[in-house]
């Protein structure tokens, strides 16, 4: 193994998650906070994902043996923060979240651990809407083309790509485009296309009778009709990948529900039953604040700016000893 270019591509790996935190703080108007690992289970605050994946769990015994489990990332958690901490309007948190999630299949872009900056900004109910959307949207796309040009400056080998501006375009939009097409074949054609894309509207039915992609019910508004009349008031940021040649994702955001479309989503996914769990019985009361926010993964963005193909690159995980053995094979070395 050539230590010497692992140690190289730490520092590299430093140099782009310290310089992208710092224009997202600067950008986002955000304050950097502690996080939990894990949160007491029943509360309602862990993410949910799509609803199905299994949390690491175990029994704290100062607690008398009650369940706590391992975030799967902090959308929740963070709203609450933001309550408790008295964070002004316009304002945010951000925090690096580290989660496992040992459902997560095995992809050279997926591991069972996750790193990510997990951000959530106070706004009132006016900014609501799309339009306030895309305005964070550029902003955090605005970050993201100040780090690769910093990485470009510091390794000039590495070329900047990023396309001056972003692409907005609805899950609709993209499937009227491609109507014979599967989802992830319809992000590769637009990411192709524009370089760099947020997908909006992600959660709800398409008119294909099908979503685009899940999305829990009790965290990003998927339902609420947007000024242009779609869906949606959340999205994924993507971009093209030279390397691995597809659409890749950054960031995974939105506009947080309200009690409205809490209300709604919990009907639509026949999960009213969440209704009693604390979180979202804060929410309905009225007792937390509207939000914005999202994860922007660490490693993704690692392997995105120093063009690397496999997530093992940037992140030291748990790998079979068969596949470590195959990359290296190609020439691809885990960390």
């Amino acid at each position: 193994m050539n230590f010497q270019k692992m140690l190289k591509t730490e520092v590299a790996i430093t140099l782009v998650k310290e310089t992208l935190k710092t224009q997202l703080i600067s950008q986002l108007n955000l304050i950097p906070v502690s996080s939990p690992i894990a949160v007491l289970d029943g509360t309602g605050i862990n993410d949910d994902l799509n609803g199905t994946e299994r949390p690491v769990a175990f029994p704290v015994k100062a607690l008398g043996e009650k369940r706590a489990v391992v975030v799967h990332s902090l959308a929740k958690w963070k709203r609450l923060r933001l309550k408790q901490l008295e964070v002004d309007l316009n304002y945010g948190i951000l925090t690096d979240m580290k989660a496992l999630r040992p459902d997560e299949d095995y992809t050279h872009i997926h591991s069972i651990y996750v790193d990510q900056w997990d951000w959530e900004k106070r706004i009132e109910p006016a900014q609501r809407t799309l339009e306030y959307l895309k305005e964070t949207v550029s902003k955090i796309y605005e970050a993201l083309k100040f780090t690769e040009k910093f990485v470009e400056a510091h390794y000039p080998d590495i070329k900047a790509i990023l396309p001056e501006n972003i692409k907005f375009i609805s899950s609709q939009e993209l499937l009227d485009l491609y109507p014979n097409s599967t989802p992830k074949e319809r992000e590769n054609a637009i990411a192709k296309e524009y370089g760099a894309v947020f997908l909006y509207g992600i959660g709800g039915k398409l008119t294909n009778g099908e979503p685009h992609d899940g999305r829990a019910p009790d965290y990003d508004d998927w339902s609420t009709l947007n000024s242009e009349g779609t869906y949606g008031l959340n999205g994924d940021i993507l971009v093209w990948h030279p390397t691995l040649e597809c659409a890749f994702e950054l960031s995974s955001m939105g506009i947080r529900v309200d009690k409205a479309a809490l209300i709604k989503q919990l009907e639509l996914r026949n999960s009213t039953d969440r209704s009693q769990l604390s979180f979202h019985k804060m929410l309905l009361e009225d007792k937390l604040p509207d939000s914005i926010g999202g994860g922007i993964g660490q490693s993704r963005v690692c392997m995105f700016m120093l063009k690397k193909s496999h997530i093992g690159e940037v992140q030291v995980s748990i790998w079979a000893d068969e596949e470590i053995e195959r990359l290296a094979s190609k020439g691809i070395e885990l960390l």
